[in-house]
């Protein structure tokens, strides 16, 4: 029993996943003062909404992470990820978190970012969501490759 617990503890998507859940979830509580609504929200439900925003930004990171492992035939990239590998996980979380932020902003009305949202000219995509997605993923990258070690 035991040899099956390590075996999913050693895979590379679970392991990501964690990390990602982890480190997006304080991110995104610091992020309540750059979204409209978020203030105002009574305590639990803003924990709620910044647990399921973590828990997308995990999401994406594991399409990213399969994205990458599908053009390069493995899995285990992760355990040895040159720039090109990290650079292609990080950008298609880039692409996929703009694509989002514009759908959920611009045409479902889901959110609105408040006025101290830094905001890209042309796409008027929040700057915070951007470096969240530069800043995080090269970090969940390290922490998952040393766990699988």
């Amino acid at each position: 029993m035991q040899k099956i617990g390590t075996r999913i503890a050693r895979q590379p998507e679970l392991n990501l996943f964690m990390f990602a859940f982890l480190l997006n979830l304080p991110w995104e509580l610091v992020q309540i003062p750059l979204f409209r609504e978020m203030p105002t929200l009574a305590h639990l439900e803003g924990v709620i909404r910044c647990a399921r925003a973590a828990a997308g930004d995990g999401l994406i990171m594991l399409l990213a992470f399969w994205l990458v492992a599908c053009v390069v035939g493995s899995r285990r990239w992760i355990a040895h990820p040159s720039a090109a590998r990290l650079c292609g996980f990080i950008g298609i979380g880039l692409g996929i978190t703009i694509a989002m932020e514009y759908w959920a902003t611009a045409i479902a009305g889901r959110w609105e970012y408040a006025d101290a949202m830094p905001k890209l000219p042309l796409l008027g995509t929040g700057l915070m969501p951007l470096l969240q997605w530069m800043l995080i993923p090269p970090l969940v990258v390290w922490l998952t490759r040393r766990q699988l070690k």
